[in-house]
């Protein structure tokens, strides 16, 4: 393979609205929607092939740990703070471009608060908390400002 495909060669300091980015979709599914397994090592598959948006189904679990799975059906599923390590461990390996986890959120307060302690603590400098105004999408930050951050939408 050619190394000079492997660089950018966009301008990526525009706002991060102006970008098409490569998302993933019930990225934690080995297979089809309805009974296949859960697994975390499938973050560490799409990050190093590229995506930069992932989706992370996150529900209530026993003894008040969150889990992932596709609700409603009778996919397996895996604790978040697994996900949340493996996202960690593989998401800047081969892009240093910013992360955006797509969080689809069916969990009570108290799993909810779970997260954001789980993320805060595996994530640590890397997870960006600053809070932007969705009123003015030109002031959005680049892609270049937010490199080796993951971002969160929820």
């Amino acid at each position: 393979s050619n190394p000079l495909h492997r660089q950018v060669h966009q301008d990526m300091q525009q706002p991060l609205c102006h970008y098409f980015i490569a998302s993933s979709h019930n990225t934690y599914l080995s297979g089809d929607q309805l009974l296949s397994q859960s697994r975390a090592d499938m973050y560490a598959r799409v990050l190093q092939a590229g995506c930069r948006c992932v989706e992370v189904d996150c529900w209530d679990g026993p003894d008040g740990e969150p889990v992932v799975h596709h609700g409603y059906t009778l996919t397996s599923k895996i604790p978040f703070r697994d996900v949340a390590e493996t996202i960690n461990k593989y998401a800047f390996i081969k892009n240093e471009f910013p992360v955006i986890l797509s969080i689809e959120n069916h969990c009570s307060i108290q799993q909810q608060k779970k997260i954001a302690q789980y993320m805060k603590e595996i994530f640590g400098d890397k997870l960006d908390l600053s809070s932007v105004s969705t009123g003015d999408p030109r002031q959005l930050p680049s892609p270049q400002d937010l490199k080796g951050k993951i971002l969160v939408k929820v």
